[in-house]
Order: structure tokens, then C-alpha cells, then sequence
């Protein structure tokens, strides 16, 4: 099972990260990066509404994944740019603590709405996948830069 889980994840990560480099674990505590909830439960209600219409269940809310998202979009903060590196070890850290067996990540930057961000997932076939695939858990960060810039983060498992 647990070559099964590392197979699984090893794949996802190529699929997902393309070209990402790998850098080393990213740096969670990011003072200049200010959480925006409101788009955090907006985006959430869309991806939602969404997965709703197609007959899939609501994802739940995880904090486990929650807290991996946020670190994420504080590491993509403080390299000014996006990026799934590290992906590996959010999906180890996500599935040792939760014993998710699936993780996967969609990024996005510089949108200006949930809608936005959501409509840009939506029209990317591998980001799509990932919101219509059966995954039951999300954690979703959004937060803003000193600069006004928004970055997205949010986690799939099951």
C-alpha cells in the first residue's frame, strides 16, 4: 500500500509540477503576506458549486491541508513567483497526517477574484482534472503580498 501511495503521489507531482525545481522546505511564517478569508470561503463555494453540478460531493474543509496551502503561498510570497516545488513534501507531510492516500495542489497568482482564479483552473485541463477528480478533503490560502498581488494555493485529498 504504501509503494501504492508513493507511485501515486510520485506521478501527481510529475503531472502537476512540469518543470518546478525543487528547492528546500518552505519558510511558514511570513509577516509581509496578509490572509484574504474572504476569498479563501468564496473560492471554496465556487469549486464547491462546481463539483455540485457535475455530482460529486463537497470537499471538507481540512486544516491539515489548510496550514500546507497557507506555508506554500508564504514561500511562493517570498520567491515572487508561482510554483509547485516542494510539492512532494506537502503531499508526504498531508498524507502522514491525515493517511490521505491521493494529494494534489492547484497554484494560481495575480487574479483579482475567486472567479477569476476558479475560471482560470477551469479552462486548464490538469487543473480541472484535479477539482472534478474524487477527492473528499481541500485546504484552501489566499493571500496578498505587500504589493497588492494575490496568490492562490489550495489542496485535494482523499
Amino acid at each position: 500500500m504504501k509503494t501504492r501511495i508513493a507511485f501515486a503521489v510520485s506521478v501527481l507531482f510529475v503531472i502537476l509540477a512540469g518543470s518546478c525545481t525543487s528547492e528546500s522546505i518552505e519558510d511558514t511564517n511570513n509577516p509581509q503576506a496578509v490572509n484574504i478569508v474572504s476569498l479563501e470561503q468564496e473560492l471554496l463555494g465556487i469549486v464547491n458549486s462546481h463539483r455540485k453540478s457535475l455530482g460529486y460531493s463537497d470537499l471538507v474543509v481540512s486544516i491539515v491541508a489548510y496550514e500546507y496551502a497557507n506555508s506554500h503561498n508564504d514561500y511562493m510570497i517570498t520567491n515572487g513567483s508561482l510554483s509547485h516545488d516542494n510539492f512532494s513534501a506537502r503531499a508526504s507531510g498531508i498524507s502522514s497526517k491525515v493517511n490521505a492516500e491521493m494529494v494534489a495542489e492547484n497554484v494560481a497568482k495575480d487574479y483579482s477574484s475567486a472567479k477569476l482564479a476558479f475560471e482560470s483552473w477551469l479552462s486548464s485541463p490538469d487543473h480541472r482534472k484535479t477539482m472534478e477528480d474524487d477527492f473528499t478533503h481541500t485546504g484552501i490560502s489566499v493571500k496578498k503580498d505587500l504589493n497588492g498581488r494575490l496568490y492562490y494555493t489550495q489542496l485535494f485529498y482523499r
